[in-house]
Protein backbone atom coordinates (compact mmCIF):
# COMPACT_ATOMS: atom_id res chain seq x y z
CA UNK A 1 0.00 0.00 0.00
CA UNK A 2 1.45 3.59 -1.27
CA UNK A 3 -0.47 6.61 -0.06
CA UNK A 4 0.63 9.71 -2.28
CA UNK A 5 0.06 13.53 -0.91
CA UNK A 6 -2.44 15.43 -1.42
CA UNK A 7 0.17 18.06 -3.79
CA UNK A 8 -1.16 20.99 -5.60
CA UNK A 9 -1.96 19.39 -8.62
CA UNK A 10 -4.33 16.66 -7.26
CA UNK A 11 -6.25 20.12 -5.07
CA UNK A 12 -6.50 22.04 -8.25
CA UNK A 13 -8.22 18.85 -10.01
CA UNK A 14 -10.04 18.13 -7.06
CA UNK A 15 -11.18 22.13 -6.02
CA UNK A 16 -12.87 22.01 -9.72
CA UNK A 17 -15.09 19.10 -9.10
CA UNK A 18 -16.53 21.23 -5.52
CA UNK A 19 -18.42 24.10 -5.24
CA UNK A 20 -15.97 27.31 -4.04
CA UNK A 21 -14.48 27.80 -0.26
CA UNK A 22 -15.04 23.85 -0.35
CA UNK A 23 -11.48 23.49 0.48
CA UNK A 24 -8.90 25.73 2.29
CA UNK A 25 -5.59 25.88 4.53
CA UNK A 26 -5.45 23.77 7.98
CA UNK A 27 -6.00 26.17 10.91
CA UNK A 28 -3.45 25.02 13.91
CA UNK A 29 -6.72 23.64 15.84
CA UNK A 30 -7.49 20.82 13.03
CA UNK A 31 -3.99 19.54 13.73
CA UNK A 32 -3.51 18.93 17.43
CA UNK A 33 -5.63 16.61 19.79
CA UNK A 34 -7.08 19.18 23.00
CA UNK A 35 -4.00 17.81 25.45
CA UNK A 36 -1.08 18.42 23.20
CA UNK A 37 -0.15 15.01 22.90
CA UNK A 38 -0.57 14.39 19.38
CA UNK A 39 -0.25 16.90 16.00
CA UNK A 40 -0.95 16.64 12.48
CA UNK A 41 -0.26 18.20 8.88
CA UNK A 42 -2.62 18.27 5.95
CA UNK A 43 -2.56 19.58 2.83
CA UNK A 44 -6.23 21.14 3.04
CA UNK A 45 -9.03 21.00 4.81
CA UNK A 46 -12.34 20.19 3.28
CA UNK A 47 -15.47 21.08 4.67
CA UNK A 48 -18.76 19.36 2.49
CA UNK A 49 -21.85 20.65 2.58
CA UNK A 50 -24.05 16.81 2.12
CA UNK A 51 -22.95 13.18 1.40
CA UNK A 52 -22.40 13.77 -2.44
CA UNK A 53 -19.63 16.09 -1.57
CA UNK A 54 -18.35 13.92 0.46
CA UNK A 55 -18.70 11.07 -1.99
CA UNK A 56 -16.50 13.27 -4.49
CA UNK A 57 -13.83 13.52 -2.53
CA UNK A 58 -13.33 10.33 -1.41
CA UNK A 59 -13.55 8.86 -4.63
CA UNK A 60 -11.00 11.27 -6.15
CA UNK A 61 -8.59 10.52 -2.87
CA UNK A 62 -9.63 6.98 -3.47
CA UNK A 63 -8.56 7.01 -7.08
CA UNK A 64 -5.06 9.01 -6.00
CA UNK A 65 -4.62 6.84 -2.95
CA UNK A 66 -4.38 10.16 -0.98
CA UNK A 67 -4.91 10.00 2.65
CA UNK A 68 -8.16 10.89 4.57
CA UNK A 69 -8.33 11.53 7.85
CA UNK A 70 -11.96 12.72 8.83
CA UNK A 71 -12.59 15.05 11.57
CA UNK A 72 -14.97 15.55 13.89
CA UNK A 73 -15.11 18.21 16.93
CA UNK A 74 -11.67 17.38 17.43
CA UNK A 75 -12.26 16.18 20.86
CA UNK A 76 -10.58 13.18 21.00
CA UNK A 77 -8.18 11.84 23.51
CA UNK A 78 -6.58 9.36 21.64
CA UNK A 79 -4.66 11.37 18.35
CA UNK A 80 -6.91 9.49 15.89
CA UNK A 81 -7.85 12.82 13.99
CA UNK A 82 -4.46 13.50 13.95
CA UNK A 83 -1.07 12.56 11.87
CA UNK A 84 2.29 13.58 11.59
CA UNK A 85 3.30 10.58 9.59
CA UNK A 86 1.28 10.68 6.39
CA UNK A 87 2.46 12.04 2.85
CA UNK A 88 -0.25 15.62 3.16
CA UNK A 89 -3.57 14.14 3.48
CA UNK A 90 -7.05 15.86 3.52
CA UNK A 91 -8.93 16.31 6.49
CA UNK A 92 -12.56 16.02 6.09
CA UNK A 93 -14.57 18.06 8.67
CA UNK A 94 -17.93 17.60 8.58
CA UNK A 95 -18.99 20.99 10.54
CA UNK A 96 -20.87 22.08 7.82
CA UNK A 97 -23.50 19.47 7.98
CA UNK A 98 -25.34 20.17 11.20
CA UNK A 99 -28.93 20.48 10.62
CA UNK A 100 -31.41 18.26 12.65
CA UNK A 101 -32.76 16.63 9.30
CA UNK A 102 -36.74 15.06 11.03
CA UNK A 103 -37.76 14.71 14.73
CA UNK A 104 -40.52 12.02 15.45
CA UNK A 105 -41.80 12.19 19.12
CA UNK A 106 -44.13 9.83 18.70
CA UNK A 107 -41.09 6.77 17.60
CA UNK A 108 -38.67 8.30 19.37
CA UNK A 109 -36.28 8.91 16.68
CA UNK A 110 -34.04 11.72 15.56
CA UNK A 111 -32.48 11.93 12.10
CA UNK A 112 -29.41 14.49 12.29
CA UNK A 113 -26.44 15.30 10.21
CA UNK A 114 -22.66 13.97 11.22
CA UNK A 115 -21.75 17.30 12.59
CA UNK A 116 -24.26 18.20 14.71
CA UNK A 117 -23.54 19.22 17.52
CA UNK A 118 -24.33 16.61 20.32
CA UNK A 119 -25.62 19.67 22.95
CA UNK A 120 -27.74 20.44 19.72
CA UNK A 121 -28.95 17.27 19.01
CA UNK A 122 -29.81 17.30 23.12
CA UNK A 123 -31.84 20.29 22.75
CA UNK A 124 -33.91 19.13 19.76
CA UNK A 125 -35.09 16.18 21.35
CA UNK A 126 -35.96 17.94 24.33
CA UNK A 127 -37.90 20.88 22.58
CA UNK A 128 -40.53 18.12 21.48
CA UNK A 129 -40.23 16.79 25.53
CA UNK A 130 -37.77 13.79 24.73
CA UNK A 131 -34.39 13.01 25.87
CA UNK A 132 -31.41 12.10 23.67
CA UNK A 133 -28.95 10.46 26.63
CA UNK A 134 -25.48 10.51 24.90
CA UNK A 135 -23.75 12.98 27.44
CA UNK A 136 -20.16 14.03 27.71
CA UNK A 137 -18.13 16.56 29.52
CA UNK A 138 -17.15 17.70 25.33
CA UNK A 139 -21.13 18.08 24.38
CA UNK A 140 -21.09 21.82 23.55
CA UNK A 141 -18.20 21.01 21.08
CA UNK A 142 -18.34 16.87 20.06
CA UNK A 143 -20.18 16.35 16.80
CA UNK A 144 -22.56 13.04 16.62
CA UNK A 145 -20.20 11.45 13.77
CA UNK A 146 -17.54 11.55 15.93
CA UNK A 147 -19.66 10.13 18.87
CA UNK A 148 -20.73 7.65 16.85
CA UNK A 149 -17.11 6.83 14.90
CA UNK A 150 -15.77 6.15 18.64
CA UNK A 151 -18.54 4.74 20.16
CA UNK A 152 -18.54 7.44 22.80
CA UNK A 153 -19.74 6.68 26.47
CA UNK A 154 -19.97 9.20 28.76
CA UNK A 155 -22.16 9.39 32.24
CA UNK A 156 -25.66 7.73 31.13
CA UNK A 157 -24.10 4.47 30.14
CA UNK A 158 -25.30 2.76 32.71
CA UNK A 159 -29.33 3.15 32.00
CA UNK A 160 -28.96 4.03 28.21
CA UNK A 161 -25.66 2.18 26.71
CA UNK A 162 -22.87 3.64 24.48
CA UNK A 163 -23.23 5.66 21.26
CA UNK A 164 -23.58 2.38 19.80
CA UNK A 165 -26.83 1.51 21.49
CA UNK A 166 -28.35 4.47 20.85
CA UNK A 167 -27.90 4.65 16.74
CA UNK A 168 -30.63 3.06 14.27
CA UNK A 169 -29.54 3.80 11.18
CA UNK A 170 -26.71 5.84 9.27
CA UNK A 171 -25.95 7.47 5.84
CA UNK A 172 -22.34 7.34 5.31
CA UNK A 173 -19.58 7.00 2.22
CA UNK A 174 -17.32 4.47 1.29
CA UNK A 175 -14.17 5.12 0.65
CA UNK A 176 -14.74 4.30 -2.66
CA UNK A 177 -16.70 7.24 -3.16
CA UNK A 178 -20.17 4.89 -3.07
CA UNK A 179 -22.93 6.50 -0.40
CA UNK A 180 -24.51 3.88 1.43
CA UNK A 181 -28.32 5.07 1.98
CA UNK A 182 -28.92 3.28 5.75
CA UNK A 183 -30.76 6.35 7.79
CA UNK A 184 -33.46 3.85 8.39
CA UNK A 185 -35.60 4.20 11.64
CA UNK A 186 -36.01 0.70 11.83
CA UNK A 187 -35.67 -1.01 15.01
CA UNK A 188 -35.58 -4.16 13.82
CA UNK A 189 -33.88 -5.43 9.97
CA UNK A 190 -31.59 -9.06 9.75
CA UNK A 191 -31.13 -8.53 6.09
CA UNK A 192 -27.32 -9.88 6.46
CA UNK A 193 -24.29 -7.73 7.88
CA UNK A 194 -24.97 -5.39 9.95
CA UNK A 195 -22.68 -2.50 7.87
CA UNK A 196 -23.96 0.27 10.70
CA UNK A 197 -22.06 -1.51 13.45
CA UNK A 198 -18.70 -2.16 11.46
CA UNK A 199 -18.87 2.15 10.90
CA UNK A 200 -19.74 2.75 14.55
CA UNK A 201 -16.60 2.44 16.88
CA UNK A 202 -14.31 2.23 13.33
CA UNK A 203 -12.97 5.57 13.70
CA UNK A 204 -13.09 6.92 10.62
CA UNK A 205 -11.63 4.01 9.02
CA UNK A 206 -13.48 2.27 7.21
CA UNK A 207 -15.99 5.43 5.58
CA UNK A 208 -16.80 8.55 6.72
CA UNK A 209 -20.27 8.97 8.20
CA UNK A 210 -22.38 11.34 7.06
CA UNK A 211 -26.02 11.19 9.06
CA UNK A 212 -27.50 9.65 11.70
CA UNK A 213 -30.78 8.13 13.12
CA UNK A 214 -30.90 8.20 16.78
CA UNK A 215 -32.87 6.57 19.56
CA UNK A 216 -34.85 9.10 21.99
CA UNK A 217 -36.54 8.00 24.93
CA UNK A 218 -39.00 9.82 27.87
CA UNK A 219 -37.77 12.19 29.72
CA UNK A 220 -37.81 11.44 33.26
CA UNK A 221 -40.73 13.26 35.35
CA UNK A 222 -38.31 13.90 38.02
CA UNK A 223 -34.41 13.65 38.99
CA UNK A 224 -32.63 12.84 42.31
CA UNK A 225 -29.26 13.61 42.83
CA UNK A 226 -26.72 13.06 45.51
CA UNK A 227 -23.71 12.73 46.95
CA UNK A 228 -22.46 10.09 49.21
CA UNK A 229 -19.13 9.56 51.06
CA UNK A 230 -18.74 5.58 51.09
CA UNK A 231 -16.23 3.53 53.06
CA UNK A 232 -13.99 2.14 49.85
CA UNK A 233 -15.02 1.42 46.25
CA UNK A 234 -16.24 -2.15 47.51
CA UNK A 235 -19.00 -0.02 49.47
CA UNK A 236 -19.61 2.03 46.45
CA UNK A 237 -20.54 -1.72 44.12
CA UNK A 238 -23.08 -2.68 47.27
CA UNK A 239 -24.49 0.74 46.86
CA UNK A 240 -25.09 0.64 43.14
CA UNK A 241 -26.45 -2.79 44.08
CA UNK A 242 -28.96 -1.44 46.35
CA UNK A 243 -29.84 1.57 44.57
CA UNK A 244 -31.02 -0.98 41.98
CA UNK A 245 -32.91 -2.89 44.11
CA UNK A 246 -35.00 -0.14 45.06
CA UNK A 247 -35.49 2.10 41.54
CA UNK A 248 -34.17 -0.32 39.41
CA UNK A 249 -33.56 0.92 35.78
CA UNK A 250 -34.50 4.60 36.88
CA UNK A 251 -30.03 4.82 38.51
CA UNK A 252 -29.02 7.13 35.63
CA UNK A 253 -25.62 8.37 36.79
CA UNK A 254 -23.49 6.34 39.32
CA UNK A 255 -19.96 8.10 39.16
CA UNK A 256 -17.08 7.07 41.47
CA UNK A 257 -14.56 10.04 42.88
CA UNK A 258 -11.54 10.37 45.14
CA UNK A 259 -10.07 12.77 47.18
CA UNK A 260 -7.45 13.15 44.60
CA UNK A 261 -9.65 14.78 42.73
CA UNK A 262 -11.35 17.50 45.30
CA UNK A 263 -7.49 18.47 45.97
CA UNK A 264 -6.71 19.03 42.46
CA UNK A 265 -10.09 20.73 42.17
CA UNK A 266 -9.11 23.28 44.98
CA UNK A 267 -6.03 24.09 43.84
CA UNK A 268 -6.76 24.42 40.11
CA UNK A 269 -10.45 25.58 40.05
CA UNK A 270 -11.36 27.03 43.04
CA UNK A 271 -14.04 28.84 42.05
CA UNK A 272 -15.59 25.27 41.85
CA UNK A 273 -18.19 24.35 44.52
CA UNK A 274 -17.23 21.67 46.87
CA UNK A 275 -19.84 20.58 49.53
CA UNK A 276 -17.74 18.48 51.74
CA UNK A 277 -15.71 20.62 54.65
CA UNK A 278 -13.04 18.32 54.88
CA UNK A 279 -12.67 15.80 51.41
CA UNK A 280 -13.98 12.23 52.11
CA UNK A 281 -11.32 8.94 50.51
CA UNK A 282 -14.06 8.14 48.61
CA UNK A 283 -17.57 9.20 47.74
CA UNK A 284 -19.90 8.75 44.69
CA UNK A 285 -22.59 11.12 42.92
CA UNK A 286 -25.46 9.02 42.10
CA UNK A 287 -28.37 10.53 39.87
CA UNK A 288 -31.91 8.91 39.38
CA UNK A 289 -33.87 9.84 36.35
CA UNK A 290 -37.48 9.03 37.83
CA UNK A 291 -41.10 7.63 36.30
CA UNK A 292 -44.32 9.78 37.04
CA UNK A 293 -45.28 6.57 39.28
CA UNK A 294 -41.79 6.84 40.97
CA UNK A 295 -41.27 10.61 41.56
CA UNK A 296 -42.16 12.66 44.39
CA UNK A 297 -41.41 9.23 47.15
CA UNK A 298 -37.97 10.31 48.23
CA UNK A 299 -36.65 7.78 46.96
CA UNK A 300 -32.94 9.39 47.05
CA UNK A 301 -33.67 9.53 51.08
CA UNK A 302 -34.68 6.06 51.39
CA UNK A 303 -31.50 4.67 49.76
CA UNK A 304 -29.71 7.10 51.79
CA UNK A 305 -31.30 5.99 55.15
CA UNK A 306 -30.22 2.21 54.00
CA UNK A 307 -27.04 2.66 53.17
CA UNK A 308 -26.33 4.32 56.30
CA UNK A 309 -27.77 1.77 58.36
CA UNK A 310 -26.02 -1.11 56.55
CA UNK A 311 -22.82 0.98 56.87
CA UNK A 312 -21.64 1.46 53.38
CA UNK A 313 -22.10 5.32 53.36
CA UNK A 314 -21.13 7.55 56.20
CA UNK A 315 -21.97 11.10 55.11
CA UNK A 316 -23.51 12.70 52.13
CA UNK A 317 -25.62 15.52 50.23
CA UNK A 318 -29.27 15.14 48.49
CA UNK A 319 -29.90 18.07 46.09
CA UNK A 320 -32.46 20.05 47.40
CA UNK A 321 -32.68 21.97 44.10
CA UNK A 322 -32.08 22.11 40.21
CA UNK A 323 -28.96 24.61 40.87
CA UNK A 324 -27.70 21.98 43.51
CA UNK A 325 -28.05 19.07 40.94
CA UNK A 326 -26.07 21.00 38.52
CA UNK A 327 -23.35 22.11 41.19
CA UNK A 328 -23.38 18.33 42.26
CA UNK A 329 -22.68 17.50 38.38
CA UNK A 330 -20.33 20.70 37.35
CA UNK A 331 -18.36 19.29 40.43
CA UNK A 332 -17.72 15.62 38.26
CA UNK A 333 -17.69 17.10 34.91
CA UNK A 334 -14.65 19.71 35.86
CA UNK A 335 -12.21 16.99 37.32
CA UNK A 336 -10.91 16.48 33.70
CA UNK A 337 -10.12 20.13 33.35
CA UNK A 338 -8.50 20.38 36.58
CA UNK A 339 -6.69 17.25 35.77
CA UNK A 340 -5.35 18.55 32.39
CA UNK A 341 -3.60 21.54 34.34
CA UNK A 342 -2.13 19.44 36.86
CA UNK A 343 -0.59 17.64 33.80
CA UNK A 344 -0.53 14.24 34.13
CA UNK A 345 2.40 11.51 33.61
CA UNK A 346 -0.26 8.43 31.83
CA UNK A 347 -3.64 8.32 31.63
CA UNK A 348 -4.92 5.00 31.39
CA UNK A 349 -9.15 4.73 30.37
CA UNK A 350 -9.63 0.99 31.37
CA UNK A 351 -12.60 -0.60 32.05
CA UNK A 352 -12.92 -4.05 33.96
CA UNK A 353 -15.50 -6.47 35.31
CA UNK A 354 -17.27 -5.32 38.22
CA UNK A 355 -16.59 -8.11 40.75
CA UNK A 356 -13.08 -7.03 40.26
CA UNK A 357 -12.79 -3.24 40.44
CA UNK A 358 -12.13 -3.10 43.87
CA UNK A 359 -9.38 -5.25 43.78
CA UNK A 360 -7.82 -3.41 40.89
CA UNK A 361 -7.89 -0.23 42.12
CA UNK A 362 -6.01 -1.30 45.10
CA UNK A 363 -3.16 -3.43 43.39
CA UNK A 364 -3.77 -0.47 40.26
CA UNK A 365 -2.74 2.47 42.92
CA UNK A 366 0.38 0.69 44.69
CA UNK A 367 1.56 0.66 41.36
CA UNK A 368 1.21 4.23 40.74
CA UNK A 369 2.94 4.66 44.19
CA UNK A 370 5.78 2.98 43.57
CA UNK A 371 6.79 4.91 41.23
CA UNK A 372 6.57 8.20 43.11
CA UNK A 373 3.31 9.23 41.49
CA UNK A 374 -0.69 10.63 42.50
CA UNK A 375 -3.38 8.91 41.33
CA UNK A 376 -6.06 10.35 40.45
CA UNK A 377 -9.10 7.39 40.06
CA UNK A 378 -12.54 8.46 38.95
CA UNK A 379 -15.10 7.82 36.46
CA UNK A 380 -18.31 5.48 36.10
CA UNK A 381 -18.32 2.81 38.23
CA UNK A 382 -22.08 1.25 37.54
CA UNK A 383 -20.46 0.22 33.38
CA UNK A 384 -16.84 -0.57 35.15
CA UNK A 385 -15.34 2.59 33.17
CA UNK A 386 -12.26 4.39 35.40
CA UNK A 387 -10.69 7.33 34.14
CA UNK A 388 -7.00 6.24 36.35
CA UNK A 389 -4.51 8.47 35.51
CA UNK A 390 -1.01 8.95 37.74
CA UNK A 391 0.32 12.86 38.02
CA UNK A 392 3.69 13.86 39.33
CA UNK A 393 4.14 14.19 43.26
CA UNK A 394 2.95 16.89 44.98
CA UNK A 395 5.54 19.82 44.64
CA UNK A 396 7.12 18.31 42.17
CA UNK A 397 7.57 19.47 38.09
CA UNK A 398 5.73 17.09 35.87
CA UNK A 399 9.02 17.53 33.58
CA UNK A 400 11.13 15.20 35.92
CA UNK A 401 8.66 12.32 35.64
CA UNK A 402 7.76 12.10 32.15
CA UNK A 403 10.43 9.25 31.05
CA UNK A 404 8.44 7.32 33.36
CA UNK A 405 5.27 7.44 30.66
CA UNK A 406 5.93 3.97 28.71
CA UNK A 407 7.04 2.11 32.14
CA UNK A 408 3.54 3.32 34.00
CA UNK A 409 1.36 2.89 30.86
CA UNK A 410 2.48 -0.57 30.97
CA UNK A 411 2.23 -1.35 34.24
CA UNK A 412 -1.19 0.00 34.53
CA UNK A 413 -2.79 -1.84 31.11
CA UNK A 414 -0.79 -5.28 32.10
CA UNK A 415 -2.73 -5.63 35.60
CA UNK A 416 -5.86 -4.67 33.32
CA UNK A 417 -5.28 -7.68 30.89
CA UNK A 418 -4.74 -9.69 34.24
CA UNK A 419 -8.17 -8.86 35.39
CA UNK A 420 -9.74 -9.15 32.17
CA UNK A 421 -10.51 -5.71 31.47
CA UNK A 422 -9.80 -3.73 28.36
CA UNK A 423 -7.25 -0.95 28.07
CA UNK A 424 -9.69 1.33 26.12
CA UNK A 425 -13.07 1.85 27.61
CA UNK A 426 -14.91 4.72 25.57
CA UNK A 427 -12.11 6.65 23.81
CA UNK A 428 -11.19 4.07 21.14
CA UNK A 429 -7.74 2.97 20.23
CA UNK A 430 -6.61 6.40 17.75
CA UNK A 431 -3.04 6.72 17.15
CA UNK A 432 -2.02 6.64 20.00
CA UNK A 433 -3.27 2.59 21.72
CA UNK A 434 -2.18 0.83 18.62
CA UNK A 435 0.81 -1.08 20.07
CA UNK A 436 -1.52 -1.73 22.61
CA UNK A 437 -3.91 -3.33 20.59
CA UNK A 438 -1.00 -5.17 19.31
CA UNK A 439 0.00 -6.59 22.45
CA UNK A 440 -3.70 -7.07 24.39
CA UNK A 441 -5.71 -7.85 21.70
CA UNK A 442 -6.89 -11.05 20.44
CA UNK A 443 -5.17 -12.25 17.40
CA UNK A 444 -8.17 -13.79 15.80
CA UNK A 445 -10.27 -10.34 16.19
CA UNK A 446 -7.25 -8.49 14.60
CA UNK A 447 -6.50 -10.76 11.63
CA UNK A 448 -10.54 -10.28 11.50
CA UNK A 449 -10.31 -6.35 11.45
CA UNK A 450 -7.78 -6.59 8.69
CA UNK A 451 -9.12 -8.46 6.27
CA UNK A 452 -12.89 -6.20 6.92
CA UNK A 453 -10.22 -3.25 6.63
CA UNK A 454 -8.60 -4.24 3.25
CA UNK A 455 -12.12 -5.63 2.19
CA UNK A 456 -13.74 -1.83 2.52
CA UNK A 457 -10.45 0.52 1.88
CA UNK A 458 -8.26 -2.16 -0.24
CA UNK A 459 -5.94 1.50 -1.27
CA UNK A 460 -5.85 2.39 2.76
CA UNK A 461 -6.72 6.26 2.24
CA UNK A 462 -9.12 5.95 5.59
CA UNK A 463 -7.42 7.29 8.16
CA UNK A 464 -4.20 5.78 8.01
CA UNK A 465 -2.59 4.16 11.11
CA UNK A 466 -5.32 5.57 13.25
CA UNK A 467 -6.95 1.21 15.41
CA UNK A 468 -4.72 -0.68 13.07
CA UNK A 469 -1.51 -0.20 13.16
CA UNK A 470 0.59 0.15 9.34
CA UNK A 471 -2.88 0.03 7.76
Amino acid sequence: MTLNPADKAFLDKLENQLPAGTLKSAEPRYLEEPRGRAKGIAAAVALPRNAKEVAIILKACNAASAPVIPYGGGTGLVGGQVSEDLPSPIVISLERMRKVLAVNPDSNVIEVEAGCILSDVQDAAAEVDRLFPLSLAAKGTAQIGGNLATNAGGTNVLRYGNARDLCLGLEAVLPNGDIWHGLTPLRKDNTGYDLRNLLIGAEGTLGVITAASLKLFARPAAFETALMVVNDPQAALSLLAMARDMVGEAVSGFELMSRQALEFLAVTMPDVRQPFADHPEWFVLLDFGLSRAQSGQGAMEDLFEAALEAELVNDGFIAASEQQREDFWNLRESIPLANRVIGSISSHDVSLPLDKLPEFIVAGQKIIEEFGLRLNCFGHLGDGNLHFNAFPSEGKNKSEFNHLQPEVKAAVHDLVAQFGGSFSAEHGVGRLKTDDLLKYGDPTKIAAMKAIKAALDPNGIMNPGAVLKGF
